[in-house]
């Protein structure tokens, strides 16, 4: 297997232009957002599977909120609002810096859950050389960098009581022939991806298995039957799609290792995971009514814990359920020449974690910014993918949901449900996590302009 060398060198270049050509602007928030861009990177690079990316931005999230929230008794702690979360250490009775606080926790949160870690190593001194030209001095920089330092290792220690390291060991999934099981999927026909995340420890569910949806359309090959009309409507319209219905498919695309073959050579491209968009969807909002480090890292750890139990209970359901893809069962029973306009990620079919999540996460961020915060989403650019509008978070999980259909990737059922179950993970969220009273966060600065709807 090839790496392509564009794809290398996109990696490359992703980290080292956060980390050297453009050191990360002096403001305090604009170096949190450096942060978590900075393990986005790394998280791209390493090519993290979407559920591993959503439980290194949850713990590095939580990580740099506890610290921020230090220096403001108006903003709650989240030990005894999560579970197994006690309370982190508390701020020195000498002068520290939280916003350096709280970015270290954020990177070091996230360099012991990634592999790349000198990648993280070296942005994190493009943050402490703006920190220290600032003219901070040197016992403060110290106190400040330890206490960083002391509250990334808590939470380290709580995250490794979540049952990862045993999920490690736990059997892979069991391929058989039964008639509308899983199958691996051309071109890679790779293992089925953590069949097991559904026995880690949520961080705000009683149980992975609190949602559940209602079951998929038994398999039945019958004409008539209720299975085949799904997969005849994700066949007809892979056929009839407009310009429009492919550019926002390729937008929200969001696979983070797409496969390419090229007679006996295989390489692959690498792009953000779905979560590292909604986690970028969070900076801009924040960024866009000018929120200060703490409310953008508030923002950031309630759009992450969402991110993250939305995973959770997506991969218990399609673990349960062990689904096939439209892919296996067009090419099997109406076109074995047809492929998907997305390629198809190796994990069952049902439900659709893209809208799982995606609904989480606008739940959790319209709580925050409000119902019609319109919004460009630049996200993707470093991607190829041009700018999208929305005139609120709701639309672009919308959006990002029916994009699995037009993608040939999933069946109508497993959108819908996969919105029912993660509308109700990110209420969880809302209900349950309280990190401060009061209007929401859009309220704090200027509405934004208004938006065009989405292209």
């Amino acid at each position: 297997l090839a790496l392509g060398a564009a794809a290398v060198a996109a990696g490359v270049a992703g980290c080292t232009r956060l980390a050297a050509d453009q050191p990360p602007p002096a403001t305090d928030a604009a170096l949190l957002h450096a942060a978590v861009q900075g393990v986005t990177d790394v998280i791209v690079y390493d090519i993290f599977s979407p559920p591993q990316a959503s439980r290194v931005y949850a713990y590095a999230s939580v990580a740099a909120y506890e610290a921020l929230r230090q220096g403001d008794p108006a903003y709650r702690t989240l030990a005894g609002q999560l579970h197994g979360l006690e309370p982190v250490p508390a701020r020195p009775a000498d002068s520290v810096s939280l916003a350096l606080a709280g970015a270290h926790a954020y990177l070091s949160v996230g360099r012991a859950l990634t592999f790349s870690q000198a990648r993280v190593d070296s942005l994190r001194s493009a943050i402490d050389g703006r920190f220290r030209a600032r003219g901070m001095s040197e016992p403060v920089f110290a106190r400040s960098v330890a206490y960083g330092e002391r509250v990334a290792a808590h939470v380290l220690a709580w995250a490794g009581t979540d049952g990862y390291k045993q999920s490690r060991g736990m059997p892979k999934f069991s391929v058989t022939d039964a008639p509308g099981r899983w199958v691996p999927t051309p071109p890679a026909y790779m293992d089925a991806v953590e069949p097991n995340w559904r026995t880690l420890r949520p961080f705000v569910m009683d149980s992975a298995a609190q949602f559940p949806p209602l079951p998929p359309h038994p398999f039945d090959t019958a004409a008539a039957s209720p299975y085949m009309r799904e997969v005849r409507e994700v066949y007809e319209a892979s056929r009839a799609l407009t310009a429009e219905q492919r550019a926002l498919t390729a937008f929200w695309d969001c696979n983070p290792y797409v496969m390419h073959v090229q007679g006996h050579t295989m390489f692959a491209t690498k792009k953000i995971t779905p979560g590292g968009h909604w986690m970028g969807i969070a900076g801009l909002a924040a960024r866009r009514v000018d929120a200060d480090a703490l409310r953008s890292a508030e923002a950031y750890a309630r759009t992450a814990l969402a991110l993250a139990d939305g995973f959770i209970a997506a991969w218990d359901e399609k673990y349960r359920s062990g689904t096939v893809r439209p892919e296996t069962v067009i090419n099997s029973h109406l076109d074995p020449a047809w492929q998907p306009l997305l390629q198809t990620p190796p994990f069952p079919e049902y439900t659709s974690g893209h809208s799982v999540i995606s609904t989480a996460a606008a739940v959790v961020l319209t709580d925050l910014f409000g119902r019609d915060f319109a919004f460009a989403d630049s996200t993707e650019l470093e991607y190829g993918m041009p700018v999208r509008r929305f005139p609120s978070f709701e639309a672009a999980a919308a959006e990002a949901s029916i994009s699995r259909l037009y993608g040939g990737i999933h069946f109508r059922r497993a959108i819908e449900q996969g919105v029912a179950q993660g509308r109700r993970v990110g209420a969880l969220v809302v209900e349950r996590v309280r990190t401060r009273g009061g209007a929401p966060l859009v309220a704090a600065a200027a509405a934004p302009a208004a938006a065009p709807a989405p292209r």
